[in-house]
C-alpha cells in the first residue's frame, strides 16, 4: 500500500524536511531502516470524526450529472485556519438554507508556488498571504472544515506533490495540482519545465495511491495567457494520459474548463468538445472575469450569472461562483451572495437541449485541432481520431517517455501559447478573438508542426505589429517581487511599454526586490516597476527603495508600484485613500496604479517624468 507515495517521500526526502522547516508542519520521516513513520493511511479514512474521501466528491458530481444542476465549488481561503473556518460559516449557512451541499475550493497561499528547498527566502519573505497556510489547512479540518461539505486544496508550483501530502495529513478530500502541461509554468518559481512535469506526474501518483479527488488539468489558465480552445484540450489530454500512468480512476479526475458567457453556443461548443474526447468523469466550469471590472458590483454579479446559464445548459458537474468584487480575497458574506445567485439561476433556468449546427461546427473546430496538437506533441506520423483517445494511447509509452515528448513538444513550439512565460520555451504563435467571442489563430502565426488545414484561424482582419522600434530613451525595468507569479497584469503593462518605444528589460514572476535593484544598477535602469498581487507591496516596495539608496541610484530611478496593496478586498480601499491624502512614500515608490489602471496613464505618467528630467539637464 502506498508504495508509490513513499517512493517519492524518500527520494524528495530533503525537500520534505525543507517542507516541514519553512512552513512549520510535521510531514513524513524516513527511519535508519527506510521505513516511513507519519504518512496516514489511504482513503477512506476518518478524520476529525468525518470519514473522508475523494469519493465524497465523485458522488457530489454524479448527483449534478443526475439532477442537472452542477455542484457549486467556490473559492474561499484566509491565512489561518480560524479565519478561514470563521468566512466559511457564511458560505455554509446560505448552502444549508438552500439545502445544498458545496465542494469548497480552500484558496491557497501563493508560497506554495516555490520549491522549499531552492527557494526558502522567498517563502519566507511571502508568509502567510494569499490565501490558507500549510498549517493552516490542518487547523481548518480540526475546527470543522470538510465536516459536510467536502475540500479541495491549490497544490500547484514547483513541487504540488508536498502540498498534496500536507492536505491529505490534514484531511481534504481533493486537490487542484495546477497546470500540468500548460506551457505558461515553464518559466515561473524555481524549477525547468520538464521538473514540473515530471513534479506534476508525481502528484498524480499520490493521488492515486491515497484515493483524492484531483482537478487534473485546466483549460482555464492557458485561456488566460491567450490560448486557444483546442491547445488547451490537448494540454489537458496529455495531462489525463500522465494521470492514466499514475493509475488514477477516473471516477477521481476532473478537468476545468472557462466559459466566457460572450457566446452560449461556443460555451455549449467547447462543453461538448471536451465531454467527447475527455477520459475524467467530471468536468469543472469556471466563469471567466472581467479584465476590468465595473465599479458596478451589481452589473459584474449580472456578468456571471450569464455563465452559471452556460454552465447548467452544458451538464457541468461543477461550476465556480465567483464573488463581485474588485480586488482581494472575498470575504464569506460576498460568496454566500455569489452562493444564493448562483443557486437562484440553476434552479429557475429551464433545462433545455439545444441543436444548432454552429455548435457542432465549433465543437468539431476544437477537436480537429486538440488531435492534431497530440499528434505532433508525440510525434505520430498520421493523424489521431477521438475514438483514439483513450487509456491504450497513453499506455504504448513509458510515463518518463510521455513527459519527454512533452517537454519536447513546448520547447519546439507545437504547445504554445502568445503569452506563456517559459524562457526556454520557443514563443511564435499569434491568436485574435474575434466579434463571436472565439480566439483563433491569426493566419500564418499557428503553433509549429501543425498542417493549417487543422487549426482554426481568424476570418477578421488583424494587423500584427512587428517588434517595435526602441525609439525613447527611458529604459524601463519590470518585474513581481515576492513569491508571485501572476504576470498577465505587468505583461500587459510591459507590451505597452514596447509598443511606445521603451526597452523594457521583463525579469517576470517571483523576483526578490534587492536582485531588481541590482538588475536596475546594472542595467542603467531609468524606470523600475515592481507588482505583487498577495498584498505585500508595505513591506516588499521599500525593500526596493532601501537597496536602491544602498547602491546610491535613488535619486536617478523612478519607481512605481502595482498590484494590490492589501490582499483581502475589506482592507485595500483603506490603503487607497492613505495614497489619496499621504501619497505613496510609505511604500517607498514615486507612484503606484492598482486594480483597473489604464495602462497608457502609465505610459504618460512616465514619459512626463522622463521629459521633465530631461529638461532640468539641459
Amino acid at each position: 500500500m502506498q508504495e508509490r507515495t513513499k517512493k517519492i517521500i524518500l527520494d524528495d526526502y530533503e525537500r520534505v524536511q525543507a517542507y516541514e522547516k519553512v512552513f512549520g508542519v510535521e510531514m513524513p520521516r524516513i527511519g535508519l531502516d527506510g521505513s516511513v513513520s507519519g504518512l496516514p493511511k489511504p482513503y477512506p479514512r476518518v478524520v476529525s470524526g468525518v470519514e473522508r474521501s475523494g469519493y465524497r466528491i465523485t458522488e457530489l458530481g454524479r448527483r449534478a450529472a443526475m439532477t442537472g444542476i452542477p455542484v457549486q465549488n467556490p473559492i474561499l481561503g484566509r491565512n489561518s485556519g480560524e479565519e478561514t473556518y470563521k468566512e466559511s460559516l457564511e458560505m455554509y449557512k446560505t448552502a444549508g438554507e438552500l439545502g445544498i451541499t458545496l465542494f469548497h475550493f480552500v484558496h491557497s497561499e501563493a508560497t506554495r508556488h516555490i520549491d522549499p528547498l531552492d527557494g526558502a527566502e522567498l517563502i519566507e519573505q511571502s508568509r502567510g498571504k494569499g490565501g490558507i497556510t500549510p498549517s493552516g489547512e490542518r487547523k481548518l479540518v480540526r475546527l470543522g472544515g470538510g465536516s459536510k461539505h467536502p475540500m479541495r486544496i491549490n497544490a500547484t508550483g514547483d513541487t504540488p506533490h508536498l502540498s498534496i501530502i500536507n492536505s491529505f495529513i490534514a484531511g481534504f478530500d481533493g486537490t487542484d495540482i495546477g497546470p500540468v502541461i500548460h506551457v505558461h509554468f515553464g518559466g515561473r518559481g524555481i524549477h525547468d519545465y520538464r521538473t514540473k512535469v515530471l513534479n506534476g506526474y508525481k502528484a498524480l501518483q499520490v493521488c492515486a495511491d491515497n484515493n483524492i479527488f484531483v482537478q487534473t488539468d485546466s483549460h482555464k489558465h492557458l485561456v488566460n495567457i491567450g490560448g486557444t480552445d483546442g491547445m488547451a484540450l490537448a494540454m489537458c489530454l496529455l495531462s489525463e494520459g500522465l494521470a492514466i500512468h499514475a493509475g488514477l480512476p477516473c471516477a477521481l479526475s476532473a478537468l476545468q474548463i472557462n466559459v466566457a458567457g460572450i457566446n452560449l453556443l461556443a460555451d455549449l461548443a467547447l462543453m461538448r468538445a471536451f465531454r467527447q474526447v475527455m477520459w475524467s468523469e467530471s468536468l469543472v466550469v469556471v466563469p471567466e472575469t472581467f479584465q476590468n471590472p465595473p465599479a458596478d458590483l451589481i452589473a459584474e454579479q449580472a456578468h456571471f450569472a450569464r455563465m452559471a446559464i452556460s454552465a447548467k445548459l452544458g451538464g457541468a458537474n461543477f461550476y465556480r461562483p465567483k464573488a463581485a468584487e474588485n480586488v482581494g480575497i472575498p470575504t464569506g458574506s460576498s460568496m454566500a451572495k455569489a452562493i444564493w445567485a448562483t443557486q437562484n439561476v440553476f434552479e429557475n433556468t429551464a433545462s433545455y437541449e439545444i441543436s444548432e449546427p454552429f455548435i457542432e461546427r465549433r465543437q468539431t473546430e476544437i477537436i480537429t485541432e486538440a488531435l492534431a496538437v497530440l499528434a505532433a506533441a508525440l510525434e505520430l506520423p498520421g493523424e489521431l481520431s477521438p475514438e483514439e483517445i483513450c487509456p491504450g494511447l497513453w499506455l504504448k509509452y513509458g510515463a518518463e517517455e510521455l513527459i519527454d515528448r512533452i517537454v519536447s513538444a513546448g520547447k519546439k513550439g507545437v504547445l504554445d501559447a502568445p503569452r506563456a512565460g517559459g524562457w526556454d520555451l520557443k514563443r511564435g504563435v499569434r491568436t485574435h478573438r474575434g466579434k463571436d467571442g472565439i480566439r483563433r489563430y491569426v493566419p500564418g502565426y499557428g503553433p509549429v508542426n501543425i498542417s493549417p488545414q487543422r487549426l482554426s484561424f481568424t476570418g477578421e482582419k488583424v494587423a500584427v505589429e512587428a517588434k517595435p522600434e526602441v525609439t525613447q530613451k527611458g529604459k524601463v525595468l519590470l518585474a513581481t517581487v515576492g513569491a508571485d507569479a501572476h504576470v498577465v497584469g505587468i505583461n500587459i503593462i510591459r507590451e505597452v511599454f514596447e509598443q511606445s518605444g521603451y526597452e523594457v528589460i521583463f525579469l517576470r514572476g517571483m523576483n526578490l526586490p534587492e536582485t531588481v535593484a541590482e538588475v536596475a544598477a546594472e542595467t542603467k535602469a531609468d524606470v523600475v516597476g515592481v507588482s505583487n498581487l498577495l498584498g505585500l507591496g508595505l513591506s516588499l516596495f521599500p525593500r526596493l527603495d532601501r537597496r536602491l539608496k544602498e547602491l546610491e541610484i535613488r535619486d536617478k530611478v523612478l519607481v512605481m508600484g502595482g498590484g494590490r496593496i492589501a490582499e483581502k478586498e475589506e482592507e485595500h480601499a483603506l490603503f487607497e485613500e492613505k495614497i489619496k491624502t499621504k501619497g505613496t512614500g510609505f511604500l517607498g515608490i514615486d507612484g503606484f496604479f492598482g486594480p483597473g489602471t489604464n495602462p497608457q496613464d502609465v505610459v504618460k505618467w512616465v514619459s512626463d517624468y522622463l521629459s521633465k528630467r530631461e529638461n532640468e539637464n539641459v
